[in-house]
């Protein structure tokens, strides 16, 4: 019985489910209650997270299961809890990580995986990561597939690599997680799998298969418990009185409760399906009745005939494409099975399995209709002639798609029933051929991403009986997506083509009436690109008509994926010109490479990261995980949407408060005492609230408290804020007016780098020069899956314990006992794990903790704050953007021997710690010999969201700006850029120059032979040929590669650490470092084991099972300091070892007395024997290093290569070889998933993430809608990454090195190769345009977006090629 169990009153009209084959039966409940809630808040599953609440980072997908009482079949399928409403799961039972296994029970095979294959690092994802493998098995296995090898499934690797297309995870670059899902497949090559715990190098593929955790393929898990089977009644209707939930099971009864609506006008009614809309429309609105139409047959039913396909409007998307791609479609119309195959294949790449799994066609072509969604479905259907029948009270009415969407949006008393896709045959004889293609232009290949524009062309055509040439007998030409209120047909486009021999002349005839025809409206964003996408899908389509002499042949080619067959292969090769080489969608391969050390076993073994298993099953205790306690409240930030105003009032938009909620909590609420602090760095403080005036857009004003997080959101929602700008100055929202108005952060002297060298001989000794030269860079948002979250708990004596996900539990601590005006002892700050940090967990995460212990404060009841992603990434400020104005100087050589830098950082409205970018900025920059070099960098002040520390912060930056000047260089001089980067690499003595008190001993100075080694093992030179030979063959695919190093400075701080040893001879390790996903405390377990060692008894060999590392405790261990910077985790095992070096020290003596004694003596024996004699068993330490070693030199490289569709603007990554010196890794598996995550989130800066604010200074990227990081299918189809074991570094922590950011600098070599090719498509353009040569110099922004390529390969390169092509003489 679960944990409802007391609303069990067998009522035949209550709700009825199953979580993880416990029962619950609910008598009542708010129909607005989405599953999701259900878990967090009423059951003990707490592994099923809260991401984004809009259906798109999959950290809340669990396993719905259904039973067909008729055919005695359960069908098993991914859901976003966060939008499945709890009311539709009736009947149905929900599996989630937690029922697969757990730590009591014993792992599932899949979770012991995820920890093998170190898949897993802050683990806040990888619940719902195992519950899509999991789907995925389970549906394979009961396909008739022949059955696999024991420890396997059904799966394929084809599946098994698309199985968490719908999740997102921010730490492990996705690599490992994908051999997860490939280890289960029964076709998979073992050679392909990673590095894991299962096997070692060179083990044959039986013994592989041996060690691997074995599949069960008889079902380990029951999805669908017996007892509700049983339970399960013929009328599965809840009782509209106490649910305000009716499922009609028929049109009549639906029409009956629609009519109802129009007799009272008070009553909100809302139709639901999967509830998906609510992801993208975020309706806060409380309906007072909610109809369920997937009971009603008619909306149901999917009929097919000779004349087409109906579908009812409640069918999923799911469902729709099983049907489409049904093969006995082929009997009524080979042509028209085609078509459907082709939908089917472009309805895979909308949202993520898990909406499809839910959400209805209806409910799509609806939302296009009334709400101007940005549809596939509405486009690629609109193309194909598809109708739709509504029904309006007792009217029902049949039109086509285009009629449909071009009506008035529908009211709310109308119902769309159904949708008809027509087959389609051949209507000119079998002489013509009918051709169907669609198209979607997005960030992401497989889905999962909204498009830019999106395409669907229906055309037969045939040979004209007078000419060598091919007629467009008639054609459907649908564009969607583009910024329009909906899809539309080309109608000109096709009246002017109907009957036209395709020819260049006829093509660029048809273009230009198709650029005036799809007009992106005002409001959209880049209207050009979009536009210019529409004439490069129309141009894909039919350009191989008019490249050379075509003929028409009978027969298929690929079964039914294309119908375009010619015998003619330079047509073909034409097609080959616009697929390239059709690269695979997903990883392909990957190699890590790396040398174990076993000087100081365990430390430098690839040991599991520490509770990888727990992370999987969702044990794993994150703060929001925490049960609330008794009478606890919930907060919501209320921010200004005014960059600079005064606060006149503020009020709610009712009278009276809205419902649940308690305070209103402002900086009037500041005891006496206290001051108004939200957070505290070195540099200074910013307030908690807003007080008379407002400093940016998305600054905190209030925090509205009330009875649950829903609640609170909804109130927060309905506050007004009342503004008053007159007598104030315009805000300062850029580095320009910042400069106007002197307003700047001042940076102290002592964090200001030096300048290098003699600028004026630099510039004296150079042959050329590039002067004052202009490069702006953008920003970038965390995006930990874990947003900010706090829980704030008063106790005795004035006391507050805080739990805060925080990388700074210390500097929480004192924020907020200066905000209450307390003593420090009266706080305690508690931070188990952190779901993600990447540097916004820092100073970012103090005002939530001190908002949260204010309210629980002035409220003395518990208070917990869990931001919706939407405020999170408002207030989150993120990396810095910057404008850089830089002039250099460089011989014929490429030799660089000045460079002059103007940099301006937008800092925000606070200090935060945008002082030290300076530092960092220039201290990444300084990886190439300058000659010399000069700059000035001003921190500028401005009304935005203080910018913060974000995973290399200024470093990133600063790598980019040397490989930008290098780029220039390279350019202007028409030399490879390789080269310039060759001879302007380190000497060691210029490498002591540029990092003077830095650069260690020569040999320590790897970076030298980093970079001949990975030129060797990447093939650099002979792919470089290749990537040429490439580019010469291939007209609208260009390819690109690029070799950058890495010389990355980091800063060793002071850590506190603590060693306690238990009776029994367990350990309990405390440390100031917090586990953020990047190993800590697994690498800080190795060397307490290591350390404690040392003592030399009996059993110390398995002491790494015997030790814990316990959460960050401010009132136990003091002085934590920050996590950040890379050397959190070696300078933690470092306190660690000092504090075993103590405990070791003290038992020495008992030990030698005990051997005397007794000849041998175990650890067990040991250390009861030292609780006897009261020797004390627990050492703190406060590690402090050396002056002249806290600052060491990383270094690396990497090669990446490219190809990007001059068409589209897109870009994918071929290949990415990464070499990365570790000096001796404390653990390769731990280092190797910080190297490939750093590496994938610097793709994410450099390639994808825009993360921009509108004339105000508001973000507008604020969801998963419109921020994009990456997936598993944008990252390097191969992957291959080496650790080099560099020997002995004396100065370092047991000879290890840093590697948690330097690699992400190293993604610079994905922009740089995407330059490359960019280079190539320009020089073709201007070939087109007959002129000889071309300017090679080019500024590819940051992030390289798709419409920021394909601008710079040319908006217009399809009109400019077939102009070139008509003065040629085409016709």
């Amino acid at each position: 019985m679960g944990s409802e169990s007391e609303a069990a009153t067998g009522k035949d009209n209550n709700l009825l489910f199953s979580i993880n084959g416990e029962r619950f039966e609910l008598s009542s409940v708010d129909p607005s209650t989405t599953l999701l809630e259900f878990l967090r808040s009423r059951t003990r599953f707490k592994g099923t997270k809260l991401g984004c609440g809009e259906g798109g980072c999959g950290a809340c997908m669990v396993l719905l299961s259904k039973y067909d009482p008729v055919l005695d079949q359960v069908e098993d399928f991914t859901v976003s809890s966060c939008l499945t409403l709890l009311c539709s799961v009736n009947g149905s039972s929900v599996t989630t990580s937690e029922g697969l296994g757990n730590s009591k029970d014993g792992f599932h095979t899949i979770h012991q995986r995820f920890a093998g294959f170190h898949a897993s690092q802050c683990g806040f994802c990888t619940p719902g990561m195992c519950i899509s493998i999991f789907s995925a098995i389970v549906n394979a296995d009961k396909t008739n597939r022949p059955k696999p090898c024991q420890g396997f499934s059904k799966l394929r690797v084809s599946e098994a690599e698309k199985a968490i297309v719908g999740n997102l995870c921010r730490c492990t670059g996705y690599r490992s997680i994908i051999d997860v899902c490939k280890s289960f497949a029964a076709d998979v090559d073992m050679e392909d799998l990673g590095f894991n715990s299962f096997w070692r190098k060179g083990e044959s593929t039986e013994a592989k298969m041996c060690k691997l955790s074995l599949h069960k393929c008889n079902y380990e898990i029951c999805t669908f418990p017996e007892f509700l089977k049983k339970d399960i009644r013929s009328n599965m209707i809840l009782d509209p009185r106490n649910f305000c939930w009716y499922s009609p099971v028929s049109v009549k009864d639906l029409q009956e409760l629609l009519e109802s609506n129009e007799s009272d006008s008070g009553i909100m009614t809302k139709l639901v399906v999967g509830n998906t809309g609510m992801g993208y429309f975020k309706e806060l609105g409380n309906y007072n009745r909610y109809i369920d139409i997937r009971y009603v047959p008619e909306l149901s039913m999917i009929r097919i005939d000779q004349t087409g396909i109906e579908i009812g409007a409640a069918v999923t998307i799911t469902k729709v494409i099983e049907a489409l791609e049904e093969e006995d479609n082929v009997r009524y119309s080979p042509q028209g099975a085609m078509v459907f195959k082709k939908l089917a294949k472009h309805m895979e790449k909308i949202a993520s399995g898990s909406v499809r799994n839910s959400a209805s066609i209806g409910g799509n072509i609806v939302m296009a209709q009334t709400k101007e969604f940005p549809s596939d479905i509405a486009t690629i259907l609109l193309a194909v002639g598809a109708t739709v029948e509504l029904m309006k009270k007792q009217l029902r009415e049949k039109l086509t798609l285009e009629e449909f969407l071009k009506m008035n949006p529908m009211d709310s008393n109308s119902v769309l029933l159904s949708v008809k896709i027509p087959f389609w045959h051949l209507i000119y004889g079998n002489n013509s051929l009918l051709l169907f293609e669609t198209y979607r232009a997005a960030s992401r290949p497989l889905g999962n991403a909204l498009p830019y524009l999106n395409a669907a062309f229906l055309t037969e055509v045939s040979m004209s009986n007078t000419s060598n040439g091919i007629i467009v007998n008639n054609c459907q030409l649908a564009f969607g997506a583009y910024g329009t209120k909906h899809a539309i047909r080309a109608r000109k486009v096709e009246e002017f083509l109907a009957g036209k021999l395709l020819s260049v002349g006829v093509l660029y005839e048809a273009i230009e009436l198709l650029e005036v025809t799809v007009v992106p409206g005002h409001g959209a964003s880049t209207r050009a690109y979009r536009s210019s996408i529409a004439v490069g899908f129309f141009f894909e389509f039919f350009s191989p008509f008019i490249e050379t002499n075509v003929e028409i042949s009978s027969g298929w080619l690929d079964g039914y994926q294309s119908y375009l067959l010619f015998e003619d292969s330079k047509v073909k090769e034409s097609y080959k010109q616009l697929d390239g080489v059709n690269p695979p969608t997903l990883l392909s391969s990957s190699k890590q490479v790396f040398e174990l050390n076993k000087e100081y076993h365990p430390v430098g073994g690839p040991i599991i990261k520490s509770g990888a298993s727990l992370q999987a099953s969702g044990e794993a205790v994150f703060v929001d995980d925490i049960p609330s306690p008794t009478n606890c409240l919930h907060g919501a930030f209320i921010y200004s949407t005014k960059p600079f105003a005064q606060v006149k009032g503020i009020r709610f938009r009712t009278k009276l408060y809205p419902a649940g909620v308690s305070a209103l909590i402002s900086f009037k609420d500041i005891p006496e005492g206290g001051r108004n602090i939200g957070s505290t760095t070195i540099f200074g403080t910013e307030p908690l609230f807003a007080d008379e005036l407002t400093h940016c857009a998305g600054q905190r004003v209030a925090l509205v408290v009330a009875d649950s997080q829903k609640h609170a959101d909804i109130a927060a929602n309905l506050v007004i804020i009342d503004y008053d700008t007159e007598n104030l100055e315009p805000p300062i929202l850029s580095v320009e007016k910042a400069v106007e108005k002197s307003s700047f952060f001042e940076v102290p002297a002592f964090f200001y780098p030096s300048q290098v060298g003699d600028l004026s001989r630099g510039m004296a000794e150079a042959e050329y020069k590039i002067l004052s030269s202009e490069i702006r860079i953008g920003s970038q948002y965390y995006f930990y899956m874990e947003t900010q979250t706090a829980l704030a708990i008063p106790d005795e004596d004035n006391c507050m314990v805080v739990y805060s996900s925080t990388q700074c539990p210390e500097y929480v601590h004192s924020t907020i006992a200066r905000c209450l005006g307390v003593p420090e002892h009266n706080v305690r700050v508690i931070t188990r794990r952190v779901g993600g940090g990447f540097g916004g967990k820092a100073v970012k995460a103090m005002p939530v903790s001190t908002a949260c212990a204010l309210a629980a404060h002035r409220l003395r009841r518990p208070v917990r704050i869990y931001l919706n992603r939407k405020v999170d990434m408002i207030m989150a400020g993120g990396r810095h953007p910057m404008k850089v104005t830089y002039s250099v100087g460089f011989k014929s050589n490429g030799k660089i021997t000045a460079l002059q830098l103007d940099i301006l950082v937008n800092a925000g409205m606070s200090a935060d710690i945008s002082p030290a970018m300076p530092h960092n900025i220039i201290g990444a920059l300084k990886k190439y010999d300058w000659g010399a070099l000069s700059f000035d960098v001003k921190v500028c002040k401005t009304n935005l969201p203080s910018r913060s520390a974000m995973r290399a912060p200024g470093e990133v930056q600063g790598s980019f700006i040397a490989e930008a000047v290098i780029e220039h260089v390279a350019s202007t001089l028409s030399m490879e850029v390789d080269s310039v980067r060759s001879i302007n690499l380190h000497t060691c003595n210029s490498l002591d120059l540029f990092y003077a008190g830095s650069a260690d001993e020569a040999q320590e100075y790897t970076l030298p032979s980093i970079w001949d080694k990975l030129a060797r093992s990447s093939t650099f030179n002979q792919r470089t040929d290749l990537v040429n030979a490439f580019n010469r063959c291939n007209r609208w695919r260009k390819r690109g590669i690029s070799q950058v190093p890495v010389v990355h400075e980091v800063i060793l701080r002071s850590t506190p650490g603590k060693v306690s040893i238990l009776r029994d001879g367990s350990v309990v390790v405390e440390v100031g470092g917090i586990e953020l996903g990047q190993g800590l405390w697994t690498k800080v377990k190795q060397m307490a084991a290591y350390a404690l060692s040392l003592i030399q008894c009996d059993g110390t060999d398995n002491l790494l099972e015997k030790i814990r590392i316990v959460q960050s405790d401010t009132l136990s261990l003091i002085q934590g300091g920050f996590t950040s910077g890379s050397t959190t985790s070696e300078a933690s095992c470092e306190a660690v070892r000092l504090c075993c070096s103590i405990l070791v020290e003290r038992l020495m003596p008992l030990k030698e007395r005990l051997m005397e004694e007794k000849g041998s003596i175990n650890w067990e024996m040991l250390i009861l024997q030292a609780y006897f004699q009261s020797v004390n068993l627990s050492a703190n330490s406060l590690y402090v290093p050396e002056f002249a070693s806290m600052k060491y030199l990383n270094y690396g490289a990497a090669v990446s290569e490219v190809e990007i569709n001059l068409l589209t603007g897109e870009t994918t990554i071929l290949r990415t070889d990464i070499i990365y010196d570790c000096g001796k890794s404390l653990n390769p598996a731990v280092d190797l998933g910080q190297i490939e995550g750093a590496f994938v989130q610097g793709i994410g800066f450099f390639m994808l993430e825009e993360y921009p604010v509108d004339s105000d200074g508001m973000v507008v990227a604020d969801s998963t809608w419109t921020y994009k990081i990456p997936t598993v299918d944008t990252i390097p189809r191969h992957f291959n990454v080496e650790i080099l074991n560099s020997g002995h570094h004396k100065k370092r922590v047991l000879s290890s090195k840093a590697s948690g950011e330097p690699p992400l600098l190293l993604a610079v070599s994905v922009h740089c190769a995407t330059r490359a090719a960019i280079k190539e498509a320009r020089k073709q353009l201007n070939s087109w345009s007959g002129k000889d040569g071309f300017d090679s110099v080019i500024q590819l922004e940051v992030p390289a977006t798709m419409p920021v390529v394909k601008e710079l390969c040319g908006l217009d390169n399809v009109q400019r090629y077939l102009r070139w092509k008509l003065a040629q003489g085409g016709t």
